[in-house]
């Protein structure tokens, strides 16, 4: 780049930043899991996290990044009876066990970067997280590691940041709002914390249904004194009609609503699995705008309503989407959207996310040694 300093070796000029990663690959790669993450101050906050999100998704749709993802998920009947149960327990019933393998690969200007991901609803009976997530940080030219992170955390954030999103893009009310959020886990936790850092003056009060009441109450508790809004458990779909954003965030294996409990005008934003009826989308693929983070990659997980409609009829979202006008964010900034038109965006989570704010928090930790 003109103008910055470059270091010489033989035939070739790399630059200082170039210069930078290869001392730290030399070194080896740090570890970093969330004790020595906040030690040393290098944990993101929200707004760090979405101006991070910011610069990714100019370079995703300037075409400045590449990734992937792939998904191996495990049969569940090889799993009850390796526990001893003759099939699934009643106390599991109208859950997703989820259970599977994902790596999410990427690269980006600076660098290149894996996500493992190894997820199982059952591993709430042992008090642990659904998923878990690693990321392993390399050097871009020479692919060596440069730190191995504990992305939890960052990957939840990384996915509630969806929320405000989709709320600045495509919800036209400007009045103060209701939102209805379907979920009490992690990334119901991490989509409140996105809607409060860049949609407060918008919201008036978010509904919280959860699989149990007690889990969406304990939720309510511990959020409502830092949230700027109001924050309602409910254990029933009562206040769905009331709602201008619809937000699903569950392991449900099931549609969560009906479509008739829906506003006719309501903005869906589908980050779960199978669980929005097959009604509601095919409504608003007549009425008004289908949109997904990328056609590609929500096409083959293939694992989300939207996907799911297409294959379960013999195509695929990747092949029928772009002729039926469905949208993408990975391609632009501005869906130019009908005002009181309805719309649904389901988000898959692009791998170059991951990334991002990785390496974000990489540079922060190195900073602060």
């Amino acid at each position: 780049m003109p103008g910055e300093e470059t270091t010489s070796i033989p035939d070739i000029q790399i630059s200082s930043a170039a210069a930078a990663s290869f001392g730290a690959v030399r070194a080896g790669p740090l570890l970093l899991d969330e004790p020595s993450m906040l030690a040393s101050g290098s944990t993101l906050s929200v707004r760090e996290v979405h101006g991070v999100l910011d610069e990714a998704w100019a370079d995703i749709r300037a075409g400045r990044t590449l990734g992937g993802k792939s998904v191996l998920s495990l049969p569940e009947e090889a799993f009850w009876p390796d526990l001893g149960c003759e099939g699934r327990p009643a106390w599991f019933a109208g859950e997703r066990l989820g259970w599977k393998l994902s790596c999410l690969y990427g690269v980006n200007p600076r660098f290149a970067g894996v996500k493992v991901i190894g997820a199982n609803a059952f591993n709430r009976m042992h008090g642990l997280p659904r998923s878990r997530s690693t990321f392993v940080l390399m050097e871009k030219f020479t692919m060596q590691p440069l730190a191995i992170v504990d992305a939890t955390r960052l990957s939840a954030a990384r996915t509630g940041a969806y929320a405000s999103q989709v709320l600045r893009l495509c919800v036209t009310k400007t009045d103060r709002i209701n939102v209805f959020l379907f979920g009490a886990g992690p990334i119901a936790k991490a989509i409140l914390a996105s809607l409060a850092e860049r949609g407060a003056s918008r919201i008036a009060r978010v509904h919280v249904r959860a699989r149990r009441l007690e889990s969406a109450s304990a939720l309510q508790a511990a959020l409502s004194p830092a949230l700027p809004f109001e924050i309602v458990a409910v254990e029933d779909n009562h206040f769905l009609p009331q709602a201008d954003f619809v937000i699903t965030a569950t392991n449900a294996d099931r549609p969560v609503f009906a479509d008739g409990e829906l506003k006719r005008d309501a903005c869906l934003l589908h980050l779960g699995g199978d669980e929005v009826p097959v009604e509601t989308l095919r409504r608003i693929l007549r009425q008004g705008h289908l949109g997904c983070d990328d056609l590609e990659t929500v096409s083959i997980r293939n694992s989300q309503s939207l996907a799911l409609q297409f294959s379960r009829a013999g195509s695929t979202l990747q092949v029928l989407g772009p002729h039926l006008g469905i949208l993408e964010l990975s391609k632009t900034a501005d869906w130019r959207l009908d005002p009181g038109s309805p719309v649904s965006v389901t988000c898959v989570g692009l791998p170059i996310l991951d990334l991002y704010v990785v390496a974000a928090l990489y540079e922060k930790h190195l900073a602060a040694a």
